[in-house]
């Protein structure tokens, strides 16, 4: 399982929509891997078809084999066909799966189906990190949102730019290289006008090696970003979320590509947890938040924010823009808790990951 769970690992920034799975064929007696393989990009093989072309490429036989997946293997007609007919009819005697597809068109047919074909079923080994891989697949299918993490770049007195806006650049560079790896693995990187008007960013994967550029999506409420914005890159969907109806800034951006939905929400601002259904339904896993400091406020403040990615420069500008602009509290026992799931030196950075306790537990 763990050399499933390794080749899952490698799915990350491929797969999206579908989960990272990885699949390993090993003899019967255990003693030997026969085949092994990851899912590929979205219409594209799923890990148990890469095994078993893996071990039929080596020229062995896998009738009577055990199959270790980490997700249960799938039961119905997508884009590919049932991944649990395919192990059936290879003759497969066993599988082992990390957990059960939370996706309504599997959920427990898979291993159903297997059971049915006369094929050993055991689930259980190697849930926790199959999950964790797959925690955005996960969101999207139980709760109907993606998982939201938000990127910030700070200095020790938590600034993450200057009063005048500057911030290039606060962190090293092998912390800027770590944060465009968590953009590839991201469904789409999000954020706001301001950023957009300020900076002109591009939200692509540039320092790391990506297999598919995630989508864009901007928050903008008066459908304000420019038709020549560097956001606008050929090949990738972007989403624009506005509040405020303009039929020909709408029609212009839609001319240059982008996907413009409109959801109000009070006070003349996008509606934030309506967006992030809407981007569910666009089948966005993981959305990757490197917004500025109102647009995370808000977020925070709504209660969506489920991960926070921090990167520390050791550093102090003193008086500067802050990670998020909301409250102020009336008393401590109001701030937004969040607990620490690992701190690691990144160049002369620190990156720490801290997340809202128990947001996971769905």
């Amino acid at each position: 399982m763990q050399l499933a769970l390794a080749q899952a690992a490698r799915a990350a920034g491929l797969s999206e929509p579908n989960p990272r799975v990885g699949c390993v064929i090993v003899s019967a007696d255990g003693a030997r891997v026969l085949g092994e393989g990851h899912t590929q990009a979205a219409g594209q093989a799923h890990a148990e078809i890469m095994a078993l072309r893996d071990a039929g490429a080596k020229g062995h036989s896998v009738a009577g084999a055990t199959a270790y997946v980490t997700l249960e293997p799938c039961a119905h007609q997508g884009r590919t066909g049932p991944c649990c007919d395919a192990l059936a009819q290879a003759g497969i005697a066993r599988v082992v799966a990390a957990l059960r597809d939370p996706n309504p068109l599997v959920a427990g047919q898979g291993l159903a189906r297997l059971q049915a074909a006369g094929v050993q079923v055991d689930v259980g080994p190697g849930a926790g990190p199959s999950r964790e891989l797959n925690i955005g697949f996960f969101s999207r299918m139980v709760r109907g949102t993606p998982w939201l993490r938000m990127k910030v770049a700070a200095t020790l007195d938590g600034k993450t730019a200057l009063d005048n806006g500057a911030s290039q650049w606060i962190t090293s560079e092998a912390a800027r290289a770590d944060g465009h790896a968590w953009r590839a693995r991201a469904g789409a990187v999000l954020t706001g006008i301001g950023t957009l008007l300020e900076d002109d960013p591009r939200l692509d994967v540039r320092l790391a090696p990506a297999a598919r550029q995630p989508d864009a999506v901007v928050v903008d409420s008066r459908l304000e970003t420019p038709t020549d914005a560097r956001i606008f890159l050929p090949g990738r969907r972007l989403f624009i979320y506005g509040a405020a109806e303009d039929a020909g800034r709408r029609a212009a951006l839609e001319a240059r590509g982008a996907a413009v939905v409109m959801l109000p929400g009070p006070g003349g601002k996008v509606d934030l947890a309506a967006m992030l259904r809407d981007l569910a339904r666009r089948e966005v896993n993981e959305l990757h938040v490197e917004a500025g400091h109102k647009l995370n406020g808000s977020l925070i403040r709504e209660g969506l924010v489920d991960e926070l990615l921090v990167y520390m420069a050791p550093k102090l500008v003193g008086q500067g823009r802050e990670m998020a602009h909301f409250g102020p509290l009336a008393d401590l026992a109001q701030a937004v808790a969040f607990e620490f799931l690992s701190s690691d030196r990144v160049g002369a950075d620190l990156r720490l990951i801290a997340r809202i306790p128990g947001r996971d537990r769905f």
